[in-house]
């Protein structure tokens, strides 16, 4: 059996992309309508982050479905049993991982969220898809919450919460990630600091863009 694709995680994942997909957000349509050159401003702030997941406490902002199965392939692949994630919103990244590291015979799985009423929902959503029990839930800023008290290595990193921090978490991380670690980021172009590290030719890690805006990244040792 496979826990991605079996009750109750796979008809809790289509209900909550759904819901994600119906639900109106008037901070999205607002940021929509912004100019893109703010747009990009935003997005790629190393400040005004809190802010802006204040305002968008209600929306999940889900990855894709096909980022989902990506992530779950992934973890399954590597034979993950640690991973952290930057940015958990409503936990829909976070039962694609939780459902590998299951599948892999169990782990841990570290997810940090700013927003509380998000790690909430999340905790919810995670306890009604029979995942909590492998997940810590970190509430606060990512800079704080992840600076202490993570395992001695770690096999995976999903980077989708700020955008603009995507370089100072993994700074903050990377002395604990395995020879072989995956790390997955999403909309990355928003953080340049970030893409000159992974995409550096001589430096400590291998790059791959993939579709979705999604990048993929490999420790090198």
């Amino acid at each position: 059996m496979i826990t991605l694709t079996s009750a109750p995680v796979a008809p809790l994942l289509n209900r909550l992309f759904d819901e994600a997909k119906s639900t109106r957000v008037p901070a999205i349509a607002a940021f929509a309508a912004l100019p893109e050159e703010e747009r990009v401003r935003i997005m790629s702030s190393k400040t005004g982050y809190r802010e802006i997941y204040a305002d968008l406490k209600d929306a999940a902002i889900p990855v894709s479905r096909e980022t989902g199965l990506l992530l779950y392939m992934l973890a399954r692949n590597a034979k993950a049993n640690v991973i952290v994630e930057f940015g958990t919103s409503f936990g829909i990244s976070t039962l694609h991982l939780a459902a590998a590291l299951r599948d892999n015979g169990g782990g841990l799985l570290i997810t940090t969220e700013f927003e509380p009423s998000k790690a909430q929902r999340a905790r919810e959503n995670l306890e009604a898809g029979g995942l909590l029990d492998l997940v810590e839930i970190r509430e606060g800023d990512a800079l704080e919450t992840l600076r202490a008290g993570l395992p001695e290595q770690i096999d995976l990193l999903l980077l989708d919460g700020a955008k603009g921090l995507y370089f100072d978490i993994l700074r903050l991380v990377e002395h604990r990630l395995r020879p072989g670690a995956l790390i997955i980021a999403d909309n990355a172009d928003y953080c340049p600091e970030y893409m000159s590290v992974v995409r550096e030719p001589d430096g400590d890690y291998l790059s791959l863009p993939l579709p979705g805006d999604v990048e993929l990244s490999m420790k090198r040792n």
